[in-house]
This record gives structure tokens, sequence and C-alpha cells, in this order.
């Protein structure tokens, strides 16, 4: 039984491989496509239209990149960049009734004629401007004015090296709508040379990338988080593997008790830690020799994940302990711990099953809260043994622990186990399958052996919680 306090968690699916592997194959078969229609269309020709299907070619192979990116970091999943999701909604519209979801309303052309000093733009042009299609269109030296201070620069540059060095424009720019909105655009253009080799014009086509600029922003700082976050998971684990790894008993096999003859307890114990990234949990078990020789026996759990859970069992690993030396029986000393669970500034829930054995009489006197019964093993056969019931730690504070006794038998083997020992499984189907292994523990020769064959049998990849077990064989 998973403690009572445990929550199932669901790992988020990524997206099918197959489905996006065959997106990317038709992105690139795009991208041939229209490369192929690119180089039918002449480099050389001063043909307005020319130049626009040549222009459009260039940004849609851009896009088609772009988009082949994304579909392979989707495909990849995080790190190092995390998927963004597409949006199906109808794009809003713009003035003058075009919508920015298509991509002609985004791309606009314009010509500056260095001879007669004229410009001409096209509606799309104001459009992205967010200029008034009836003014006049500005020239190459008033261009620059509509950028911002720090990008103002460099698109003088560009301009330039257009005119003066006969260089392709291909960059982006902020500019400053008259409205005072802010966009970004990236624009394309080339210079027209005369027969004399001198420039005589030069053309442009302008895209607003303002919405593709702020997704590519939010998957960098979606990246940037996310890294963040698993840096910070990755630490918490191991400070919660640590902490768990000092506190728990770090025997397995044999406690032997004082000092004289053969042990009583033939004694082994195992954690089974989570999957591989998930999260520490606050299972504990323990076995501690008593100043009146007699045993603690004890397995348990606390809600939670991380530093604040194993933080949490270590101060109840410390209590059980001091009122276990103190004489407390086990009723009693779950009591004591369901008052500390339910004072503590951060309330937590947890379960427990605590026992204390006598060796002169191998009388077992036990109680649980909120947490499987121990499994008793005798002569190839098995049975949970009986007691009353108790609510969980830190459900109530006023909570009272019955407790039961049982005789055990030289031979008799018990198991104490949190509920997440057999992953997958309910409860009742969890204790059955840990009956159904008495013909195999009949057969083992210790408890060690009796623990070897519970981590052989219920090790699994996956595994969302982790899960302790304590097997105690009686030798006298």
């Amino acid at each position: 039984m998973p403690s009572p306090l445990s929550a199932d968690r669901s790992a988020a699916q990524p997206p099918g491989r197959g489905t996006v592997d065959a997106l990317i194959s038709q992105a690139r078969r795009l991208r041939g496509e229209v490369d192929a229609v690119r180089q039918e269309t002449r480099d050389d020709t001063a043909d307005p239209r020319d130049r626009w299907e040549r222009a459009l070619c260039d940004l849609a192979l851009h896009q088609l990149r772009d988009l082949g990116e994304h579909l392979a970091q989707l495909r990849d999943g995080p790190p190092p960049v995390p998927a963004v999701p597409g949006s199906a909604t109808e794009a809003p519209a713009e003035p003058g009734g075009a919508r920015r979801g298509s991509l002609l309303s985004r791309v606009g052309s314009a010509e500056w004629n260095l001879l007669t000093d004229e410009a001409g733009w096209s509606a799309e042009f104001y459009q992205i401007l967010g200029h008034d299609p009836a003014g006049p269109a500005l020239t190459l030296d008033e261009l620059p004015s509509l950028a911002l201070d720090e990008d103002r620069p460099r698109l003088t540059a560009m301009i330039t090296d257009c005119l003066v060095d006969a260089r392709l424009i291909d960059g982006e720019f902020r500019i400053v709508r008259p409205d005072g909105t802010v966009r970004t655009v990236h624009m394309m253009g080339e210079p027209v040379v005369d027969t004399d080799g001198g420039t005589a014009s030069m053309w442009a086509v302008l895209r607003d990338v303002s919405e593709l600029r702020r997704s590519q922003s939010a998957v960098r700082e979606t990246r940037d988080v996310l890294q963040h976050h698993r840096r910070l998971a990755q630490t918490e684990r191991r400070l919660a593997a640590e902490l768990k790894e000092a506190v728990l008993p770090s025997w397995q096999g044999t406690l032997r008790l004082p000092r004289r003859g053969r042990p009583a307890l033939d004694l082994a114990a195992s954690h089974l830690p989570a999957s591989a990234g998930a999260p520490v949990g606050g299972d504990w078990y323990d076995a501690q020799e008593l100043s009146d020789g007699e045993l603690l026996l004890g397995v348990g759990g606390l809600a939670g994940h991380g530093p604040g859970a194993a933080s949490g069992m270590a101060m109840l690993l410390g209590a059980l302990r001091g009122l276990a030396m103190a004489g407390t029986a086990p009723g009693r000393l779950l009591t004591g711990l369901n008052r500390l669970l339910h004072a503590t500034t951060e309330p937590a829930l947890g379960s427990a099953v605590c026992c204390r054995y006598r060796p002169a009489t191998r009388t077992l006197v036990w109680a649980r809260a909120g947490h499987p019964a121990p499994l008793l093993f005798r002569d190839g056969t098995a049975r949970t043994l009986d007691a009353p019931e108790g609510v969980p730690l830190g459900a109530t504070p006023g909570a009272d622990y019955g407790q039961a006794e049982e005789t055990l038998d030289v031979g008799d083997l018990l198991v104490l186990h949190t509920g997440t020992l057999v992953p997958g499984h309910d409860l009742t189907a969890a204790v059955d399958r840990l009956l159904a292994l008495a013909p195999r523990f009949g057969a083992a020769h210790s408890a060690r052996d009796c623990v070897r064959t519970l981590v052989e049998e219920f090790t699994a990849s996956g595994r969302a919680d982790d899960a302790c077990v304590l097997v105690a064989r009686v030798t006298t």
C-alpha cells in the first residue's frame, strides 16, 4: 500500500515521434520545392514582379528553416530547448482588413530610385510601419528615423553598404510606429545596377517578425527556467539522498545482541530507491538494540519528497529511538510520534509500524499507524499479523494506538515493508504477491537471502517512489 499520504504522479508524455518526424520530412520537402522555384527566378532581372517572387521564396525558405529547427526541438525534447506549442486560432485583423496570419499581410515591398529621388511603397509596407498609405513614402535618408535609437546605426550601415558596396541587405531592426508601439522587422534587399555599373535604385522587402521573435524569446526564457529547475531538482535530490543515507542504519546482515551467545534475530534490510531523476521520498526502516536487551524494529514513511521529507524523516527517527530507549511501548510510542508530527511548524502525515521484540520469551509486541501490518512466514506458509488499526501519524492530535502480541518460533521470518515495495499494485495485491514468496523464503538460508529475493523480485525500472523492507529471522 503506498503510504496513506502518497499521491500518484503521472509523467507528461512527449509528442508522438513518428508524427513529428513526418512533419520534419514534409518541411524538408517543401524547402527543396521552394528552393527549386527560387532557382527558376532570374537574379539579374529588373522586373519588380520577379524580384518580389524571389524575395518571397527567400522569406519562405527562412520560415521553413525555422520550422524545421522547431520541429526538431519538439522531437528531441528538452534540454536544450523545450517544445513551443503552436496556435490554431485565427490571427486578429490588421488595419485595412488584412490578417496577420497571411504571409502577404506581413511582407511589404519598396523601391527607391536614386536618379529621381522617388520612393514607392506597397500597401503592406505602409501597414507594417504603421503609416498612412495616403502619405508620402520616406526617402532612404529619412528611413532610419523610424528605427529605435540603438538600432538606427545598424539600419544606416545596411543602406550605406548596399548603395556604396552593392551588398545585399539582410538584417533586422526595431521600429517605432506613430502610435508608439515597437515592432521588430526583417528587411531584405538589393541594389539595382545600371548599364554603367552604377547603383540606380534599391529595392527591399520588409517582414514583421515581432511575433516570431517573441516566441523565440519565450523559448529561450522557458529553456533557462527549465534548466534552472532541473539543476535545483538535482541538488535537492542529492541533499535528500545524502541525508537519508546518513540517518538510515547502514548495516545489512546480522545485528548481534549484547556480547553473549548467538544472536536472537538474523536481520537484514534494504532501501529501494525510486528511478533515476525521481525525487527522494520519506520512507525509512530502523532496528536498534535497546538498553533492556529488547530490540526495536520499525518501518514507515513520511509524506512528500525531497529535502523536506528527508529532514522530517530524520526528526521522526530521532524521536522514535529516544522514546524506544526510554522503554516506551509501541502503542504509546506511536502516540508520541503522532503528537510530534501534528505539532511541527509544517504539519506532515506519516505512517509506521513499530515492534519491540523480547528475546527471552520470543514475544513480539507491535502497533501500527496507517501502515501495512507485518507478515509472518512459518514452515512454508505465510499470513498477515492481526492488530488494531491506527490512523496515520499527524492526522489528529488525540489519536491513541492499540497494540498486539505475537509469540514467535525459531525459524519464523518476519517481513516489515512500506506499501510501495511492490510497484503498480494496491495493498491487497501487493500483500498477496509477498505472501506467495513463502516457499522461496522457506528455502532461504538467511535474512539477507530473503532481502535479496525481494529486491530481485520487485526492483522495477520507472519506480515512482522509493521503498524500504526489513526482514527478521528468529534464530534462538
